[in-house]
């Protein structure tokens, strides 16, 4: 089933919904499942939810001491023992390139959801921006290292989880890496989000005839790990201002269901190129918007263009 892409996605589920209710009934036995930062957050209910729906899935995480206690408990309260933990830290290409080269046979679901948020500068040892680095950069190459594993497996679906922070930047090709502008950590963030719309995009557009859809979403507002580097004055600043305005903070539970959404459900199936929030395809967002999507995180230049970029700064 595919879709115009005049039509906006809707599903009978919404912002209370949680990832267990938009998996009630489906069945996906045989289908494999990475779930990259998967040791915290709503990485842990996103794999506990399709480890419940009897997927094979793999933890990709740095800290595997961590993975494990996870993969532990998510078959502990699952009876899932195909429950497996991998070592994998985006912002270290080669550790990338270890975890796609170590990966055998057909995978069916890629979940890119580690990300970092708001750090001071930091550069990874080629010169790249942590964030742009870790959140697109880490999440490009894997993608493209599963990707005949993905093309094998059929009807693979590749999920980005993205932000409403992409509204604060679209990616600045001119200075990615902050090399001459001054660095803004939310602008940053923001620009690294957008990537990860871009990459849905354009992947969306090459991989289509390989049978891999793939989407974008913003999670909602969830208080994580994601948010280590925001001090107490600023998430309550962040608070009061979601209190007026358009999110409210979800449950893990509820911050994982639009990604499993996407991830598992049949209600999606040859949906690709989009972003969601709530368990619905997005609005276009207007300036100033706190929900929604901006159109430059969906212009099919700029995702190309991100994209050979990308290729050009991985080959070094």
């Amino acid at each position: 089933m595919t879709h115009p892409s005049t039509d906006q996605i809707t599903t009978p589920f919404s912002a209370t919904s949680t990832a267990a209710e938009v998996v009630r009934g489906v069945d996906l036995t045989g289908r494999r499942a990475v779930v990259t930062g998967a040791a915290s957050g709503i990485g842990v209910e996103t794999a506990r939810t399709l480890a419940s729906a009897r997927a094979e899935v793999t933890l990709a995480v740095r800290d595997t001491a961590a993975g494990r206690r996870v993969a532990a408990d998510i078959t502990a309260t699952t009876g899932n023992k195909a429950v497996f933990v991998s070592q994998l830290d985006l912002a270290d290409q080669d550790s990338v390139a270890a975890f796609t080269a170590a990966w055998d046979g057909p995978l069916h679901i890629l979940v890119n959801n580690a990300g970092i948020s708001g750090p001071p500068l930091t550069r990874t040892p080629q010169g790249w921006e942590m964030q742009f680095a870790t959140n697109h950069l880490g999440h490009f190459a894997l993608a493209q290292g599963l990707h005949d594993a993905l093309a094998a497996g059929g009807d693979a679906r590749i999920v980005s989880v993205s932000s409403s922070g992409h509204l604060t930047s679209p990616v600045v090709f001119d200075d990615i890496h902050y090399h001459q502008r001054e660095y803004e950590r939310w602008a940053a963030y923001g620009q690294s989000k957008t990537a990860n719309v871009l990459f849905a995009v354009e992947a969306a557009r090459r991989w289509a005839r390989d049978g891999i859809t793939v989407n974008a979403l913003m999670p909602g507002a969830v208080q994580t790990n994601l948010g280590r580097y925001i001090d107490d004055a600023e998430m309550a600043r962040l608070r009061a201002q979601m209190s007026g305005g358009d999110w409210q903070f979800k449950t893990t539970e509820q911050g994982a269901a639009t990604t499993v959404l996407l991830a598992a459900s049949p209600l999606l199936n040859g949906v690709s190129g989009r972003y969601f929030e709530d368990c619905a395809q997005a609005l276009p967002a207007e300036p100033g918007d706190e929900r929604g999507v901006a159109a430059y995180a969906l212009d099919p230049a700029a995702a190309r263009r991100l994209w050979e970029v990308s290729e050009q700064t991985l080959a070094g």
